[in-house]
């Protein structure tokens, strides 16, 4: 990292989360990097976010916050990035963390090199009450197509970007439930991504969430990839991968957990576009195949001394 210290924008959405962001922002505060700022985009919550975003707000000049009626998460997100001032910019939902160094890291990929416009790094999965209980699996290095064929996920509470970049491809689509995604593929044509090896993020699972509605997630991600006119006009391995994307996609989302809707979906995945053997479970394929599997990964994917 140069001697400038250029300012990074976290943008949070908010709306009824009030047992929650106060723990959001102090991972935010807690960061060893300045300057920062933090924009909380409220939707005029009806419970006790609002006491609790005043008194961040008097203590620590970081924090400004916005509190009334929007048109929904998009609508918020947008507003942030609107009115952030930062070169760099993140967006954490106001039930995510970040984990400490997570902004200081980002900032040096960014930094190191300028052709790269997204980075992102890892998510540990923590239950309402913040206990650990697992990392996300997703992490193979980043590349156009194990993105769209789902070998590797980038997780909004773990993923930093250049705010010209985003306010460029238009910010948050509120016609797609999976808002984040729908940026991260329009970047994706755009700049470079590189996934950091690190965990910057703990994604929280609680009843209230909104994207717990698996059905509409995995819809959304076939409609997205469907329209997109960046994908039309892609190579076609690109638009391949997409649709092995789309099938794999269904096993994680679809309600049918019938074994032969699954060994039907992989199948077709593998005809498809062969490499997305790497993002397959390998509990869902049959005897003998997880080693082509794991040889594939190994031979492709992952640096020397991975597991």
């Amino acid at each position: 990292m140069t001697d400038r210290q250029p300012l990074v924008s976290i943008v949070v959405p908010s709306y009824n989360q009030g047992k929650f962001i106060g723990a959001t922002l102090e991972s935010i505060l807690s960061q060893d990097y300045r300057p920062i700022e933090i924009l909380v985009m409220d939707g005029a919550s009806t419970d006790k976010t609002v006491d609790v975003l005043r008194q961040f707000a008097e203590r620590h000049p970081e924090v400004t916050w916005w509190s009334e009626p929007d048109k929904g998460v998009a609508d918020a997100v947008n507003n942030g990035l609107q009115r952030a001032s930062g070169e760099y910019a993140g967006i954490q939902s106001s039930d995510d963390l970040y984990r400490p160094g997570a902004v200081s890291q980002a900032v040096a990929a960014l930094e190191g090199d300028q052709d790269v416009g997204l980075v992102y790094g890892d998510a540990e999965i923590i239950d309402e009450f913040g206990t650990v209980e697992t990392v996300a699996p997703y992490r193979l290095p980043f590349a156009p197509d194990r993105f769209l064929y789902r070998g590797t996920v980038i997780h909004q509470s773990s993923a930093f970007f250049r705010l010209a970049l985003a306010r460029d491809v238009g910010g948050w689509n509120p016609d797609y439930f999976c808002c984040d995604t729908d940026m991260w593929l329009r970047m994706i044509f755009r700049t470079r991504a590189q996934r950091v090896d690190k965990v910057w993020s703990a994604w929280r699972k609680h009843p209230d969430q909104r994207d717990r509605d698996a059905r509409r997630m995995w819809e959304d991600w076939a409609r997205m990839t469907r329209e997109s006119p960046d994908l039309r006009r892609a190579p076609i391995r690109l638009r391949l991968a997409a649709a092995a994307g789309r099938r794999l996609m269904a096993i994680d989302y679809n309600p049918s957990q019938s074994r032969w809707f699954r060994t039907r979906q992989i199948a077709l995945a593998l005809l498809t576009y062969p490499p997305s053997i790497a993002a397959v479970p390998p509990a869902l394929l049959p005897p003998g195949v997880d080693i082509v599997r794991r040889g594939f990964r190994r031979l492709f994917f992952e640096p020397p001394g991975a597991q």
